[in-house]
């Protein structure tokens, strides 16, 4: 990548107003595989393209369990989102031993931004080259934020972060009214094919993806290999069905053909048919 005297370190802007070392952690986040997260109004669900550096190494781990109410799916620099795991779960546990119930969402996600918008104020350090979906559900409900290197954070129904995220975006932005009053399993779908619109060149396994489920009644689990294969395969009949309403026009045509041949061309005299019998 190309550099100059303005990327040397965090704290210096160039003429252009921009701090490039941030741009540059921005940038590992899109090269990232891509991660998926769309909420209910009672559960939050997180999709993951998992990679591996060879054929014979094992994937990484992209879904992190912090909490029974609370996750986090990252994009970019996986050792930073094990760095950032760690400083979640340390959070958590001192939470419920001071005030003995588990952290709220929103407070633990703004702590995080804090962390990580000091680390764009530090000649000495550098920005998390990850970013952090943040699924969880406490007493305020289901949430589901996203957490920028630069320390920025937001509120998402349905965000898509990583490589080829785009196309997962649209998916998203075409079905979101139906989040909020879907059931565990539609969600889940909607997030395995919102997912799979990321994918170009391999299709999603049992091997290389991965989901997290955490709403009201459900602690935080993580779905992948066998306990993952029911939804893939429920994904591919999708796929392999034919669009609505195709079948009955398919049934229509041929209920059709059979007249259209019995019918006369046009100019052709009519069909004889039995002499009328004399009075």
């Amino acid at each position: 990548m190309f550099r100059n005297q303005y990327d040397q370190d965090v704290v210096t802007w160039s003429p252009q107003g921009r701090i490039h070392q941030i741009e540059y952690a921005m940038e590992a986040v899109k090269q990232g595989s891509a991660v998926v997260g769309l909420k209910s109004t009672t559960h939050v669900v997180l999709a993951s393209i998992k990679r591996t550096s060879a054929e014979l190494g094992a994937f990484q781990r992209k879904i992190f369990k912090i909490d029974d109410h609370l996750g986090i799916g990252v994009s970019g620099l996986i050792s930073d989102g094990r760095s950032i795991s760690r400083f979640l779960r340390n959070e958590c546990l001192s939470h419920r031993f001071v005030f003995e119930q588990p952290i709220q969402v929103a407070r633990l996600v703004r702590d995080l931004a804090d962390r990580a918008q000091v680390a764009t104020q530090r000649s000495w350090k550098r920005p998390y080259g990850v970013g952090v979906l943040a699924a969880g559900h406490d007493k305020t409900g289901a949430h589901l934020f996203y957490n920028c290197p630069s320390g920025a954070y937001y509120d998402y129904k349905a965000m898509a972060i990583g490589a080829r995220s785009q196309a997962a975006k649209t998916y998203l932005e075409r079905n979101f009214e139906e989040f909020a009053g879907a059931d565990v399993d539609a969600l889940l779908q909607h997030s395995l094919k919102a997912l799979s619109a990321s994918v170009t060149e391999d299709e999603l396994s049992a091997d290389n993806t991965a989901v997290a489920l955490v709403g009201e009644g459900t602690a935080f689990t993580i779905l992948e290999g066998d306990a993952l294969k029911p939804y893939l395969a429920a994904l591919k009949a999708d796929d392999d069905a034919p669009p609505p309403g195709e079948g009955e026009m398919a049934e229509a045509a041929d209920a059709a053909a059979p007249a259209e041949a019995a019918a006369p061309e046009d100019g052709a005299p009519p069909a004889e048919g039995p002499a009328p019998m004399e009075d």
